[in-house]
């Protein structure tokens, strides 16, 4: 086996991978933002070639994309020859969703060698298990809101639109996109009363057919006080294939807000 690299972005989870796995190399992308305070070594999109030889140059035979990271705004006049030849491929994903522009990224790492690994591969202890994480037994009501919110992500799957719904009383109150989960969050904290008359979820599951070796869903300590303030009162999420980064702060917010979180295997 060779060497792990850690291509990072913003967000604990790359800070946890590399203390789970201290030999990792820390990549980074110019332009984007980190948290490691360790020194990284950092490369441009643009020449994404360079960054294939140094990986391979330093023994690197696995990858992992670990944080949040934006689509990239690319400069065509600094491409190095690899970019040159892809960039017609290139430009074709980034017409296209989240998923299909990420397994091109994938399919470019492995035809040099390099096995992409996921988050939850390296850390699975960041995935919940079938079962109520935190808080009261969700109520009959919750749970038939949980299952009108999944058939709205299993339908929207296909469009590769987005990994969260929020449902109250079986009303739809808004669906994630491009924007995230706190942008979903804020836009259902103020819809009126009139229209959010129960409590409601928030389910938080992957697309169907999605790779989860990037772009995993995530919920984080502030995705449960957005939850809170959206008037919710619970998230429900794919048990195994969500990552809670930060577990000791996400229970800790969920007792103070009074949030149950529940992970179930049929989403």
């Amino acid at each position: 086996m060779g060497r792990l690299a850690i291509l990072s972005a913003k967000g604990a989870l790359p800070v946890q991978i590399a203390a789970a796995h201290p030999d990792a190399l820390i990549f980074t992308l110019q332009g984007v933002d980190h948290d490691h305070q360790v020194s990284t070594i950092e490369h441009r999109f643009e020449q994404l070639g360079g960054l294939m030889d140094d990986l391979k140059a330093r023994g690197v035979d696995q990858l992992v994309f670990a944080g949040a990271m934006t689509r990239p705004q690319l400069d065509p006049t600094a491409f190095d020859p690899y970019m040159q030849a892809i960039a017609p491929k290139l430009v074709q994903a980034f017409q296209q969703g989240d998923d299909k522009l990420l397994r091109f990224v994938i399919s470019l790492f492995e035809e040099q060698g390099i096995q992409v690994r996921g988050a939850h591969e390296l850390l699975p202890e960041l995935t919940l298990k079938p079962g109520l994480f935190v808080g009261s037994e969700p109520s009959d009501i919750n749970l038939k809101d949980a299952q009108k919110a999944a058939e709205i992500l299993r339908t929207l799957g296909p469009l590769d639109v987005g990994q969260g719904v929020v449902v109250s009383a079986g009303l739809c109150l808004g669906i994630e996109t491009l924007q995230g989960t706190d942008a979903l969050l804020s836009f259902v904290a103020q819809t009126p009363d009139t229209l959010h008359q129960t409590p409601g979820v928030f389910v938080k599951a992957p697309k169907v057919g999605q790779d989860l070796r990037v772009d995993m869903p995530a919920i984080g300590p502030q995705t449960i006080e957005n939850v809170s303030k959206a008037g919710l009162a619970g998230i429900v999420v794919a048990a195994g294939r969500v990552l809670f980064v930060d577990k000791p702060a996400i229970l800790a917010a969920a007792e103070k807000y009074g949030v149950f979180i529940l992970a179930r295997d049929d989403l």
